[in-house]
């Protein structure tokens, strides 16, 4: 049996205490969030936080995860909500 050992990539979003967004790109989105609540992820979100998970999209390589980052990044506040309410209304629950 074969297993698939390369990582899988996500791009993600969170909310930050102050309501403001962090966009970002991981391997593993739990340990990832973990990390910015502890104030050891992103320097934006330690002073922050908490973060709470409001997008999750797995892509397919490091590559693409850069870039779906950086994508949505250069979008308005208007469209991330978009996207993030399309996400939720579309997405099991993030618990």
């Amino acid at each position: 049996m074969s297993e698939n050992l390369d990582p899988a990539y996500y791009c993600y979003m969170v909310e930050c205490i102050d309501g403001s967004l962090y966009t970002g790109w991981t391997t593993d989105p739990d340990r990832r969030i973990k990390e910015h609540n502890a104030g050891r992820g992103a320097l934006y979100t330690k002073w922050r936080r908490p973060v709470s998970l409001t997008y999750l999209e797995q892509v397919g390589d490091r590559s693409t995860a850069q870039r779906r980052e950086h994508a949505i990044k250069q979008l308005t506040r208007q469209k991330k909500l978009a996207l993030i309410q399309d996400y939720l209304e579309n997405s099991p629950d993030l618990d």
